[in-house]
C-alpha cells in the first residue's frame, strides 16, 4: 500500500501464450499481486466505477474486464455493482433511461458482468450528495452521485486515454469527474468558456447539435458560442472537425484540474479504496465521444494501486515511453521530446491535477512499479 514517500503500482503486459493465462486472469492475478485482499470486503456494497462508453464509441474498456473485476470481489465477500454518472451533454447517457441502454448494448448488463449497473445521480443526474473536501482550496462540499457515497468501498476500473480538457482519463478523472452529478460536472466545469476561430470554422453546426445548453449559435455561416449561455463541458471542442474551438488562454483548464483532483478527494475520503487502470486502445480523447479515433500509442499494459496519483503517473510515464502509432494524431503532431497528451492537446497541463492531488492529501505522484 501506499506510505508517505513512495507508493506501490503494479504492472503486467498483455502478452499470452497457447498454454498460459488468458488476459482476464492476468488482470486477476495482478489485483491479488497489489494487495486488493487487504481490504475486507465482506457484506460490503462495492461501488465499481467506469465508464460505459458513448454509443458509436469502441475505444470503452471491454465488459469482461468489468466482470473479472466483480468476480474477484464477489469471491472475497463484497456485493459489487457497476455504476457512473450522467453526463452535462447531449448524447447516449445524459438521463438514466438512455444512460442505461447505452451501457447495456456496450455490454455492461447482468448477463455478461454478472452484477448490476446502476446510474449513480438518478434518473435526471439531480440526486446527489453534499460532500465536504477536507482542506479543498477550489471546493468545499462536492455533488457526488449518492449510489457512489451510499457504497462502502470504491473500486476505479478506468480506461487510461487522452482527454481534450484534462489532458489524459485515467484514475483521478474517473472519480473526480466522473462522479460528480450534473451539478458537480457543471461546477468542475464553470471556470472557463470555449471561443471560435472565426477563420477555421465551416459553420457545419457540429458544435450546436452537441451543446445541451444552447450556446453555439451559427451566425453567417459561422459559429458564435454564447459565453452567458455556456457550462464550459469542452464537448464543442471534441467535435469540432476543423479544430475551430478552442479554451480561452485562462486559467481554466488549471481550475477544473485542481477541481477534479478535490472531487476525488471527496469520493474516496474516508473509507477503502482500489485502483485498476487498463492502457489498451488508448484513443486521443476521451470515451464521451460517440467516436473514437487510431490509438495514439501500442497498447501498454494493466495497472493496480491503493493509490489514485501514483497509478496515474504510472500510467502517464508509461505511454509517454512508447513510440506514436503511424498515422494517429499524435504522429502527426508530436515533436521530439515532448509531452505526448500536450502534443494531442496543446492548451492542457495534466501534471497541474496531480500535483494538486499530492497537495492535498489524494496519493503521491513517487512510486515503484513492480512488474508481473
Amino acid at each position: 500500500m501506499a506510505n508517505m514517500q513512495t507508493a506501490d503500482v503494479f504492472f503486467t503486459d498483455l502478452h499470452t501464450h497457447a498454454m498460459g493465462d488468458g488476459l482476464p486472469k492476468k488482470l486477476e492475478k495482478l489485483m491479488l499481486a497489489a494487495g486488493i485482499e487487504q481490504i475486507d470486503f465482506k457484506h460490503q456494497f462495492v461501488a465499481v466505477k467506469m465508464h460505459f462508453g458513448e454509443p458509436g464509441n469502441l475505444a470503452f474498456l471491454r465488459p469482461n474486464y468489468a466482470r473479472t473485476v466483480c468476480d474477484l470481489v464477489k469471491r472475497l465477500g463484497g456485493r459489487p455493482f457497476l455504476t457512473d454518472c450522467n453526463t452535462l451533454y447531449v448524447g447516449g447517457r445524459k438521463q438514466a433511461l438512455d444512460h442505461l441502454d447505452s451501457a447495456y448494448m456496450n455490454g455492461f448488463n447482468p448477463l455478461v458482468t454478472g452484477v448490476h449497473t446502476i446510474i449513480a445521480d438518478g434518473l435526471k443526474g439531480t440526486d446527489e450528495v453534499a460532500v465536504p473536501v477536507p482542506g479543498g482550496q477550489f471546493v468545499r462540499e462536492a455533488k457526488i452521485g449518492r449510489a457512489l457515497m451510499d457504497a462502502d468501498i470504491v473500486l476505479s476500473l478506468s480506461h487510461f486515454k487522452g482527454h481534450e480538457l484534462t489532458g489524459f482519463g485515467g484514475a483521478i478523472k474517473n472519480l473526480g469527474m466522473g462522479c460528480g452529478s450534473r451539478a458537480g460536472k457543471m461546477d468542475m466545469h464553470a471556470a472557463g468558456k470555449p471561443v471560435v476561430a472565426q477563420e477555421l470554422c465551416v459553420g457545419c453546426g457540429r458544435c450546436r447539435a452537441i451543446c445541451a445548453h444552447g450556446a453555439p449559435q451559427i451566425v453567417q455561416g459561422k459559429a458564435r458560442i454564447d459565453q452567458t449561455k455556456c457550462v464550459g463541458c469542452g464537448r464543442c471542442i471534441g467535435v469540432c472537425p476543423r479544430d475551430a474551438i478552442s479554451p480561452q488562454y485562462d486559467a481554466a483548464n488549471e481550475v477544473l484540474n485542481r477541481k477534479m483532483a478535490e472531487y476525488a478527494l471527496a469520493v474516496v475520503h474516508g473509507r477503502p479504496q482500489f485502483h485498476v487502470s487498463l492502457a489498451v486502445d488508448v484513443s486521443p480523447f476521451c470515451d464521451c465521444h460517440a467516436e473514437n479515433d487510431v490509438p495514439i500509442v501500442p497498447d501498454v499494459g494493466f495497472f493496480a494501486s491503493f493509490d489514485p496519483v501514483a497509478i496515474d503517473r504510472a500510467c502517464a510515464d508509461a505511454v509517454n515511453r512508447q513510440q506514436p502509432v503511424a498515422g494517429s494524431l499524435l504522429d502527426r503532431a508530436h515533436v521530439p521530446g515532448r509531452d505526448y497528451f500536450q502534443a494531442v492537446s496543446p492548451e492542457t497541463d495534466w501534471t497541474v491535477c496531480l500535483e494538486h492531488a499530492e497537495a492535498i492529501g489524494l496519493g503521491t505522484q513517487r512510486y515503484t512499479l513492480k512488474r508481473l
